[in-house]
């Protein structure tokens, strides 16, 4: 999945909306006092996304990528991606299945949308994915959002003319970002 793809994938998880209590990774939407120090950072407009490399705390699973954390100057942490290391074919639908599994078990039953191939649960404003970035190689993305998204997605297209989501979409790519 190219760029453009992932950040209309991104785009398109405005529509999982609801109320999750906790986010990712035992961290809280909201305001944040303390995080491990991320690999990289990258600041625009009114969100700063700290990436964290499979290295390093947060991050550390063994077929973590990384997870990149945004927090909104105002909202607080907003938005939690997770990638998957590069899968092959033969081994992407078992742990597909078991992150779809785990969604459906902490959030019920997902939507389906089978032209981009995701499922989000909009009880628990979360999407999952698969990408393909190079020949033979899968990734999975899971994104959750926190409640206050959209207001901080809105006052950042109000400085950028962008919307938050075309900025994580880059940093997704892995086209921002200064290592830490």
């Amino acid at each position: 999945m190219d760029g453009k793809v992932f950040r209309a994938l991104l785009m398109s998880a405005w529509a999982v909306s609801a109320s999750a209590q906790e986010a990712p990774f035992g961290l809280a939407w909201g305001p944040v006092t303390e995080v491990p120090r991320p690999s990289m950072v990258d600041r625009e407009a009114n969100v700063t996304a700290l990436t964290y490399l499979h290295d390093r705390p947060l991050a550390s699973g063994a077929d973590t990528d990384r997870v990149i954390l945004e927090v909104c100057r105002d909202e607080g942490l907003q938005q939690v991606v997770w990638l998957s290391r590069p899968l092959s074919a033969a081994e992407s639908p078992a742990r597909y299945d078991a992150i779809l599994r785990e969604g459906t078990r902490r959030n019920g039953p997902p939507r389906s949308d089978t032209r981009s191939g995701t499922v989000a649960w909009p009880n628990g404003r979360t999407l999952l994915a698969v990408c393909k970035p190079g020949p033979g190689g899968r990734r999975l993305v899971m994104l959750s959002r926190g409640e206050r998204y959209d207001a901080c997605s809105r006052a950042h297209a109000s400085t950028t003319g962008h919307p938050a989501n075309v900025h994580a979409g880059r940093l997704v790519d892995g086209e921002d970002g200064d290592p830490r």
